[in-house]
């Protein structure tokens, strides 16, 4: 391909925000990389190392044996000395533990990410890569890989739309010209007339400790080499057009990451160890018909009180469908488990399966007996349910959820919305029982719904099948980093 294909293999350094929805498109991603021959390197702390990356890593290099090692290089992370409690190494901790205030740790585990900036110099002055790939929420990481020569990419850990939604909706402030917080308004100059309200929206502190670091990420993002996006074009074409077009430098989509995992193992493994086996769970969807069950899960941050879980569950066995239900067993449902109605396991027996912890959602998702998901709208999470060919029903509760339920019920028409209203981080709206039937129902028996949702996840296949649109996109970023390589070494 031209003279840049004459340069040595690239290397990939890859240094992503410490939470499970961006350590896990990480590894998926050094895969990628390694599949086109090049080296990847992920920069992680030791506890992450050990909980999320150690034993995939070696895994992986040992099943490919011909393709570039993944390799790990660990930074320490003082937590007490940056006032984190210990062990405060990711997200998970912070969300796991009923008895923190989870907002303003959560504001400082962000701010404290700072404290990689000068660690970060070090590693890029020894190892020398090709490209550095950091996370939007490292706004510094931009000037320091130009201290070096190093192109940077910033990774969004969000598709094209919601990231379009966001800069149209910061830029013209529709909000401010509404009669009420709950009164809807089309998002101006976005391509499709999407509605929502002010309380769905997440850009209106402009002056707050936030807003103000979300406004450093921005000008970050426009200094660096360009965005990787985990999506593909055919699923949100015209907010990729917009996003090239009018919101970043560049942009190249590379997704879906996640069907880079072909392997049971692979699929199993992926975040850390589920709660259930694995072997077990699949037996049971063995038992069930194609298409008959629903799978619900809210992700690793949203923690549901437990009158919501009362409803969720009373909403679940009203709708007389088999379900697969993962509940965070350390939120705040406490240890007697008082949010199931009384009798209800018993009641639900050979119907309903519920895993506390940790799921093996990929492989749950892609078991054919699944009919319906059930989701938060992390990215990651509806992403899987694309790839999967599913119907959901969406039940948004923080970041930038409610712009990905409008993709999927607005755009894609693929979904249902349980009808949460407002924008409240890790708790959410209350969903009365009688909204979890209707919504369950509605998704699972919407026939044009199904076909798109099939056809949808075809076009994921192909995409990142040789030749289809994330390939090549992935291949023209190789090529222009090369480039770069080469003319960085003729300079020398």
């Amino acid at each position: 391909m031209g003279t840049s294909s004459k340069v040595s293999k690239l290397h990939f350094l890859l240094f992503l925000f410490m939470a499970h929805g961006h350590m896990i498109p990480t590894l998926d991603m050094a895969k990628l990389f390694a599949t086109k021959g090049a080296k990847s390197t992920i920069l992680t702390t030791p506890l992450n190392s050990k909980l999320f990356f150690e034993k995939p890593i070696k895994s992986f290099n040992q099943e490919n044996p011909g393709l570039e090692d993944i390799s790990i290089e660990i930074l320490n992370f003082p937590c007490t000395e940056l006032g984190l409690p210990e062990g405060c190494e990711n997200s998970d901790f912070i969300f796991s533990s009923p008895d923190l205030a989870k907002g303003d740790l959560s504001q400082k585990f962000l701010l404290a990410m700072k404290y990689f900036e000068e660690p970060l110099e070090k590693v890029l002055e020894t190892t020398k890569p090709d490209c550095l790939v950091g996370n939007m929420f490292f706004p510094w990481a931009t000037k320091v890989a130009e201290k070096f020569g190093v192109p940077r990419l910033v990774f969004h850990g969000t598709g094209c739309f919601s990231i379009c939604a966001s800069h149209c909706i910061r830029l013209h402030k529709p909000y401010e010209n509404v009669a009420s917080s709950s009164e809807l308004f089309v998002i101006p100059d976005l391509p499709g007339d999407i509605v929502i309200t002010e309380e769905q929206v997440i850009e209106k502190e402009e002056e707050s400790v936030m807003g103000k670091f979300m406004k450093g990420i921005r000008e970050s993002e426009r200094e660096s080499f360009g965005v990787l996006v985990n999506s593909f074009y055919e699923l949100e074409p015209a907010y990729s057009d917009f996003l090239k077009s009018f919101v970043a430098k560049r942009g190249w989509l590379i997704g879906p990451l996640s069907l880079g995992n072909r392997k049971f193992e692979e699929k199993a493994g992926r975040g850390k160890k589920a709660s259930i086996d694995e072997h077990e769970c699949l037996k049971w969807l063995d038992s069930k018909k194609c298409d008959s069950v629903v799978y619900l899960s809210f992700g690793t941050m949203s923690r549901f009180n437990n009158e919501q879980l009362t409803e969720i569950a009373a909403g679940l066995e009203m709708s007389g469908h088999d379900f697969v239900w993962v509940v965070n067993k350390n939120g705040s449902q406490g240890e007697k488990e008082e949010w199931l109605p009384e009798g209800f396991e018993e009641k639900t027996k050979g119907k309903g399966l519920i895993i506390r912890g940790w799921a093996p959602q990929v492989l749950i998702l892609d078991h054919q007996a699944l009919g319906g998901f059930v989701t938060h709208c992390g990215w990651n999470s509806l992403l899987e349910g694309v790839a999967a060919g599913l119907p959901m029903v969406t039940w948004p509760v923080g970041a930038e959820q409610f712009y990905n339920e409008k993709l999927v019920t607005q755009v894609l028409k693929t979904g249902v919305s349980v009808g949460v209203k407002k924008l409240m981080q890790v708790v959410g709206d209350f969903i009365r029982r009688e909204k979890v039937e209707r919504a369950v129902k509605e998704m699972m028996v919407g026939e044009e719904r199904r076909k798109c949702a099939k056809e949808l996840a075809k076009m994921a296949k192909n995409a990142v099948k040789e030749g289809g649109s994330s390939d090549i996109e992935l291949n023209r970023l190789m090529e222009e980093l090369k480039l770069v390589k080469l003319q960085k070494g003729k300079e020398k």
